[in-house]
Parts: structure tokens; C-alpha cells; sequence
């Protein structure tokens, strides 16, 4: 079974990360400068790299439709930055997600496979996907939505040892981002983590940088280009995320649902 992936980030990589594991034919396609932030657990660092590693999967940057196969056959995931239509067409997958977490309205068409899937706020499940899965943590964190909507972005970054907010790092003003620590570097509070342009970012909490947006980014004022981790485990760095692997336990789950009703028009939602 087929799948095509949009987005390559820490959330979409777990994603692709569960189904390559449960046997899955995924294709990734993502911008050429993608704005992850979590970078060493995220498979579009392959655009750049060539080739990425996580938890033992490993992903390949193909400029060609022809190396797809090629690197499929190796038990390799694909990542290409060619249009995704022109992916889909190749591809013929037998599912689409939608892994971005753009929190805005979906842009995709709905017509690139047989089971539309979408993570968190502002896509309609039954409308803009077939299942919609939820990306706030909390209680219904990774249960899937076959009728409206997920919860809507509060702007407010979920709760790490009682840190939201500051944890997370913010472009002050647009510009170039450059590094003056790393992902896996330990801070204390108001030690200076990057610039962007000529101010400098700097650590609210003390902990781990977890993530960092890739040096030489041009980011536009307030985008999120980092985020410490306060449990100051240099672990978490590397391996997929608790909230990653439930959302990708919810796609796997709306799949094998989708399987095992055998009619499309028995999912709930689209009788």
C-alpha cells in the first residue's frame, strides 16, 4: 500500500517513521527549504543532506521520478521537493496526508488518493479529508475526527514541565537566522541561542535546545525557530516525540480502519 506525505517535519516524520515501520510504500514531499525546527528528527533534513537517519529508517533526497522506485526497493524513504501533483500522478498513492500542521485551510486535492487524511485545526473532516486527526495535546490528543473540525490553534505551545510559552523560541524581527549554539547544546536562562539579523535570541528557560531552524533561514518576524526542552534530557533531541507518535498512531489507526471497513462508504461520516 501507497502512501504520499506532505511535509517532512518532526510531526509528519513520526508519521512516516510508524507506517514505513508497519510496512508502508510512503513518499515525502516537502518544500526545498523547509522551516522545521526539531531538524534531527525530521526526514526533510535529507533535502539538504542528501540522506537522514531516524530510529533506523532511513530517508533519501530523489531529484528524479525514476530514483522513487529505486529507493523504495531498498526499503529507503523517498523525499523530493517536485510538485506534488506531478508526485501524486507518478505515484498513484492509496492515501494522501496532509502532515504539515499548517493550521490554515486545506490546499491539496482531495482527489490524490482514496483516503484523505489531515492533522489538526482549520481542515474539515468529511469536507477537506476524509479523517481529520487531532494535534492538541491533552485528552483527545491522536483520536480521529470524521465530522468537522480538530480543536482550534490557541497560539499557546503545550505544556513541558510547566513551561508553554517560553519555551518556545521567536524571530524578533525578520531576517537571517545564525547559529551561535546547537541542537543538543544545554543552556541556562538568558544565554544567547541564535541571531536573526542583528538581534540576538535568547534562552527564556534553562534546558536542551531541542530544536533549531536551519542556519542561514530567512525568517519572517515571529516565526518559530526553536524550542528548548526543560527536562534537559539530550535524549529527546533524537527520538521521535510522545505527541508524534500518538498522532502517527492515530493515522496508522484511521488506515487500518479504512482497510478493514472495505467499503469506502462505510466510514463513519460519509454514508
Amino acid at each position: 500500500m501507497k502512501v504520499l506525505v506532505r511535509g517532512g517535519g518532526d510531526l509528519a516524520s513520526a508519521v512516516i517513521h510508524k507506517l514505513w515501520r508497519s510496512g508502508f510504500k510512503v513518499l515525502v514531499c516537502d518544500l526545498a527549504l523547509p522551516s522545521c525546527v526539531r531538524r534531527t528528527v525530521s526526514f526533510c533534513n535529507a533535502i539538504s543532506e542528501g540522506e537522514w537517519e531516524i530510529e533506523g529508517a532511513r530517508a533519501t533526497f530523489v531529484k528524479e521520478l525514476s530514483a522513487i522506485d529505486d529507493c523504495l526497493a531498498r526499503r529507503e524513504i523517498p523525499v523530493s521537493t517536485m510538485p506534488e501533483k506531478k508526485l501524486a500522478e507518478y505515484f498513484r498513492p492509496d492515501v494522501f496526508v496532509d502532515a504539515t500542521v499548517s493550521k490554515r485551510a486545506a490546499d491539496y486535492d482531495k482527489n490524490y488518493a482514496g483516503l484523505v487524511i489531515a492533522l489538526g485545526p482549520n481542515i474539515m473532516a468529511g469536507r477537506d479529508a476524509d479523517v481529520v486527526v487531532e494535534t492538541k495535546r491533552g485528552h483527545y490528543l491522536g483520536s480521529l475526527i470524521y465530522e468537522g473540525f480538530a480543536a482550534p490553534n490557541t497560539g499557546i505551545p503545550g505544556d513541558v514541565d510547566g513551561f508553554t510559552s517560553d519555551r518556545v523560541l521567536r524571530a524578533p524581527q525578520a531576517g537571517r537566522v545564525q547559529h551561535i549554539r546547537a541542537i543538543g547544546d544545554t543552556v541556562d536562562k538568558g544565554e544567547a541561542v541564535c541571531q536573526v539579523g542583528d538581534a540576538v535570541v535568547s534562552a527564556a528557560v534553562p534546558g536542551v535546545i531541542r530544536g533549531l531552524i536551519a542556519q542561514g533561514y530567512e525568517a519572517r518576524q515571529g516565526l518559530k525557530i526553536g524550542d528548548i526542552d526543560p527536562r534537559n534530557d539530550l535524549r529527546h533531541c533524537y527520538s521521535i516525540s510522545d505527541k508524534g507518535r500518538t498522532i502517527a498512531g492515530g493515522v496508522l489507526e484511521a488506515i487500518l480502519f479504512y482497510l478493514a471497513a472495505g467499503d469506502y462508504l462505510k466510514i463513519p461520516g460519509n454514508d
